[in-house]
Parts: C-alpha cells; sequence; structure tokens
C-alpha cells in the first residue's frame, strides 16, 4: 500500500476524524529508499503544529547525538514511523499515551514499503 492510500486511509478512520476535522495530517516520513529508520514517540504539539517530526527539542538532541544535520534526518536515508501519528494530547502527568491501535494496525502498511532498511533505532 503506497503512502498516498496510508495517508487517505488514515484520514478516513473514525478515530482519527477529531484530527481530520481540523485540518490535521498524520505525522510520519517515509522514504522507501532509506537505509534507517527511526521509531520514536507520538510527536508532540510543536510538530503537529508545523508537521515536521523532531521539530522540537528532542529533535536537537536527537541530531546531535546522531552526528548528523536537520537536512540529513528528513532526507532519504531516514523514514520515521511514530507510534502515533498525531499529538495525543495533555494527560494528568504529562502527555497522553498513544493510541495503540496506531501500531498495530498503521505501521505495518508503512513497513511494508521499507524493503532497503539496514539499521532500526527505537527511542523513546
Amino acid at each position: 500500500m503506497k503512502e498516498k492510500l496510508i495517508i487517505k486511509k488514515l484520514r478516513e478512520d473514525s478515530r482519527n476524524e477529531i484530527y481530520t476535522n481540523r485540518g490535521i495530517n498524520p505525522i510520519f516520513q517515509l522514504n522507501p529508499k532509506s537505509k534507517i529508520l527511526i521509531i520514536g514517540q507520538a510527536p508532540g504539539e510543536k510538530v503537529e503544529e508545523t508537521g515536521i517530526l523532531f521539530n522540537d527539542q528532542s529533535g536537537e538532541n536527537l541530531v546531535k547525538w546522531l552526528g548528523i544535520s536537520e537536512d540529513v534526518l528528513h532526507g532519504e536515508d531516514f523514514s520515521i514511523i511514530p507510534m502515533d501519528f498525531y499529538y495525543p494530547g495533555k494527560g494528568k502527568s504529562g502527555d497522553k499515551a498513544p493510541r495503540s491501535f496506531i501500531a498495530k494496525e498503521y505501521h505495518p502498511l508503512l513497513l511494508n514499503e521499507l524493503k532497503d532498511i539496514k539499521l532500526t533505532i527505537l527511542i523513546g
């Protein structure tokens, strides 16, 4: 299933209706030729506002840790799949947990598009 079809499916999923109605697109970075996959936490408020993954303090820390630039992180060598494609909102002590159905139902669709991954980095 190609990226545009996955995005369409996410927009049509009634469990994402609150985001779709607000005009928020699902946030992930899929580059079929990428060699490196980052699986990370759900996006925060700032990322949701900009639609750019790791466009916050965690991203600054990540590029330092990896020894790369933001352009490289968001280039064709990397795919980034968060545990939820939308900001889950505030909870009692920090942000709410990502919704589990995203990883169960949508991660396999994205991972199926990534045939050349050599390294997976789990962040969370």
